[in-house]
């Protein structure tokens, strides 16, 4: 095993002490990957963007530096890794049999993940960062916009196939409505959801829609 964590492989029966034949590349631990992919959320909500560095990454995982470089060439590819792969996992589509009942479940669970301490740290860190790197701005919309906007689509649709909602609703307006208001309680005002603010919230977004 090399010093950075990662695995050597060895010539057809060499033992311990025999000569070490790189065959093409070291061989990459998963779990070293994803200390590493974790460590970053860590450092993002510790120091922010501009002041992480791999050295502070390569510490809070655990591994060294190369272990790092191995994987990613700069820390801005590293975090447009992490933000894509959490982008991909996406938001579940909630299928309730009614309108009122999907969109409730989808505010549950976007309150959910932004009143998470690191996505409150990290989240308004990184839309400053969009505005000066094109990159990490093109990450972010896919991972706060895409990947929601296909959930929004899908539940317009059922709710169009169910009768509660006229042909021609924009999807985009949909989400637009469901998350606004939690973005901007939650992250902008940093504020706390009153008792009922979700179900009320829920069924303004409905009767806007249905109108």
């Amino acid at each position: 095993m090399a010093k950075d964590g990662s695995e050597v492989t060895r010539a057809p029966g060499a033992t311990g002490g025999g000569r070490r034949v790189p065959a093409g590349a070291a061989v990459l631990r998963e779990e070293k990957t994803e200390a590493i992919r974790a460590a970053v959320f860590e450092e993002l909500a510790a120091v922010g963007f501009a002041r992480m560095s791999i050295e502070g990454i390569a510490r809070r995982a655990g591994v060294g530096k190369t272990a790092v470089y191995r994987r990613w060439r700069s820390k801005l590819h590293l975090v447009l890794d992490v933000v894509s792969a959490v982008a991909a996992e996406g938001l579940p589509s909630p299928d309730t049999g009614s309108l009122r009942g999907d969109v409730r479940m989808l505010l549950e669970v976007v309150a959910r993940a932004l009143r998470h301490p690191m996505a409150a740290q990290i989240i308004p860190d990184l839309l400053a960062e969009a505005a000066r790197s094109p990159e990490i701005a093109e990450a972010l919309r896919t991972a706060l916009l895409d990947s929601q906007q296909g959930v929004a689509t899908a539940m317009v649709q059922r709710a169009v196939e169910r009768g509660e909602l006229r042909p021609g609703v924009d999807a985009r307006l949909a989400l637009d409505l469901m998350t606004g208001p939690l973005y901007w309680r939650l992250l902008v005002v940093r504020d706390e959801l009153p008792k009922g603010y979700l179900d009320e919230l829920a069924l303004a977004v409905a009767s806007a829609l249905e109108a």
